[in-house]
């Protein structure tokens, strides 16, 4: 007989491991199932930072979502005693017109939110170690940061068990059914059942989700760690996350963490891959070449040759904005795919909302913009 629970969690995450903890909290008798052992680099939820901010250019309606969540972190490094969100304050700079300064400058008009810009003539006082040119728009969010990835992941991880969870690690999943009875879990170590069903699969959404009948594309990104020049690398550590906008797309970076290097990606574009377990995570000149020309000659005293990288996954959604519903066809069934390289930052309150979707079939947090309705034919 296969061992019993009253919900299963397939993918442990940041979106899983925070939804585990949720329900663990609750009282739930919860099984978590990952293919590895979290926090680990075969996924989307590694690579040491994450920014999280307010102003959303994405869409507006981000924001309640994001706010919730800043305090939602804090509560978790209280409960867990780790340092997992550092306020740094994030630059944002490019055409005014662009999808970064305009979308971020709308979201803040619709929420009130603390964004200021700061005039051509003070960005090189205030932030000597980047570069600015002349035709472009520079904002500021004072209360944006980053997340401390992997430790975020151990510390949801560390509050499930503390409440009763069950985690199961290095075990893969083979596939899941549902019906009237609930559900069951099939995996290469035995079988489970429970009542229901959360999958926070990542990448391995386009397997284990694949008859909903969306298209999930997944990206390759590379994150970067490129050597500082000693004589700039006490600006870097003291200075913002910023946000560039260019030609070539959107790039973004971190404060010097390390006393060494600092963390730059290209937020926009990769390629697409059609299996997550074969993913490419070499380094090649092609990943290199656009933050080197595009962002590096931005940042006074950074080498444009990287030091180190590592290669996560963008699940993308057709519309770039995430899924969180319970299934089309099996009310006992709840998902979040789909969030399109921009998701980690909402953890604790995406669990929240898929915690109350598979307990209670309903919602109250603004989350009806991201329902899988918005697909359907």
């Amino acid at each position: 007989m296969p061992a019993t629970f009253d919900c299963i969690v397939l993918g442990l995450g940041g979106i899983g491991s925070a939804t585990l903890a949720a329900l663990a909290r609750r009282g739930v008798r919860v099984l978590g199932i990952d293919r590895f052992s979290p926090p680990h680099e075969y996924g989307s939820s590694h690579g040491e930072t994450r920014v999280i901010r307010r102003a959303y250019p994405e869409h507006p309606d981000y924001v309640p979502l994001v706010d919730r969540a800043f305090r939602q972190w804090r509560e978790l490094e209280s409960e867990t005693g780790r340092e997992l969100l550092t306020r740094t304050g994030l630059l944002l700079t490019g055409p005014r017109d662009g999808d970064t300064i305009d979308g971020s400058l709308r979201a803040a008009a619709q929420h009130q939110l603390d964004i200021v810009e700061i005039p051509r003539g003070e960005t090189r006082d205030r932030f000597p170690h980047l570069r600015f040119e002349g035709d472009e728009a520079t904002i500021y969010e004072q209360d944006a940061g980053f997340l401390r990835v992997e430790d975020c992941v151990e510390a949801n991880l560390e509050a499930a068990a503390a409440h009763g969870a069950e985690q199961k690690f290095g075990e893969t999943v083979l596939n899941w059914s549902a019906s009237e009875a609930g559900v069951r879990v099939n995996t290469d170590r035995g079988d489970y059942s429970a009542g229901r069903l959360i999958v926070t699969a990542g990448a391995w959404a386009t397997r284990l989700l694949s008859d909903l009948g969306v298209p999930f594309t997944v990206r390759r990104k590379v994150l970067l760690w490129h050597p500082v020049d000693e004589s700039a690398r006490d600006a870097f550590a003291s200075g913002p996350t910023y946000m560039f906008e260019r030609a070539g797309g959107v790039f973004y970076g971190f404060p010097c963490l390390d006393g060494a290097t600092v963390k730059l990606a290209l937020h926009t574009g990769g390629e697409e891959t059609t299996d997550p377990d074969q993913i490419d995570r070499q380094l090649h000149q092609s990943d290199v070449e656009p933050v080197a020309n595009a962002l590096v000659p931005r940042l006074a005293g950074v080498d444009p040759a990287p030091a180190r990288h590592t290669v996560c996954m963008y699940t993308m959604s057709p519309d770039h904005n995430f899924i969180i519903d319970r299934h089309s066809r099996f009310s006992s069934v709840t998902l979040a795919a789909g969030l399109s390289g921009h998701g980690f930052k909402f953890a604790p309150t995406l669990a929240e909302a898929l915690t109350h979707l598979s307990l209670e079939g309903r919602s109250d947090l603004p989350i009806n913009f991201l329902s899988l309705a918005r697909f359907a034919v």
